[in-house]
């Protein structure tokens, strides 16, 4: 009894030990991986990295990792040639293999979530020219916020030879072709003024590219919340680094 009683107090230490070790290990590991992530997007500050599943040593021995998740506070896209900026991207990454020098890493597929401000959507969206819809009249879009439920409110200033009318419409936002789409669900009433259907639309109505997303991810659905539109991604076969 004595025996196995030592035997027992050496594997619980030897156990404990070994945690400590995986657990250290995987820490120094989520550090590098950060830096290495910030370097390959060039981005401002070091993002969060999380690496899942346990033990974390013999995950290296195979040289793949189970699930790795990459939270990014800022980011900044491209939408049209210009800069947008992505808040709170969250990205899990799932089956991610790595060379022997640890230079390189894949993973097999990607998703996540992230959120682009009414503000920052309105900045690509204004760069839009302002559009003629009836002869002396013009529209442009002025103004993107929470429409309550799953819409986003869309503010249009209409400049008449007469005065400025400033009508909204409510839209549904989803991905079209890749890209962030809004069209309205009822046009904007206009006092007496019949504006024709297409040309309306062309400034009510409108899609935006978000491109250039962290290792190759790609939109994949978009909702309107309170604080912006809410987007999910996702992805396969993506570069991480390398």
């Amino acid at each position: 009894m004595r025996a196995l009683r030592i035997l027992l107090i050496f594997v619980v230490i030897i156990g404990g030990l070994f945690v400590i070790a995986d657990r250290v290990a995987v820490n120094f590991a989520e550090g590098k991986a950060a830096d290495k992530v910030r370097a390959s997007e060039g981005l401002a500050d070091t993002p969060d990295v999380n690496i899942k599943g346990f033990p974390f040593l013999t995950q290296v021995v195979g040289g793949s990792l189970d699930d790795v998740e990459i939270g990014i506070k800022d980011y900044d896209a491209k939408s049209g040639g210009e800069s947008i900026r992505i808040a709170d991207l969250n990205a899990e990454m799932h089956g991610v293999k790595f060379d022997s020098s640890f230079s390189s890493a894949k993973a097999d597929s990607a998703t996540g979530t992230a959120r682009i401000s009414y503000d920052e959507l309105l900045k690509a969206v204004k760069k839009q020219d302002v559009a003629q819809v009836a002869p002396g009249i013009t529209a442009q879009i002025d103004g993107l916020s929470y429409g309550g439920g799953d819409k986003v409110k869309v503010a249009v200033t209409v400049k008449t030879p007469v005065g400025t009318l400033h009508p909204t419409v409510l839209s549904t936002v989803k991905v079209t072709d890749g890209k962030v789409s809004a069209r309205a669900d009822s046009l904007p009433k206009t006092g007496a003024l019949d504006l024709a259907e297409g040309r309306i639309r062309a400034v009510t109505d409108f899609q935006q590219a978000i491109d250039n997303l962290p290792a190759g991810i790609e939109l994949d659905s978009v909702e309107a919340v309170k604080d912006g539109v809410e987007i999910t991604v996702k992805g396969s076969n993506l570069d991480l680094v390398g």
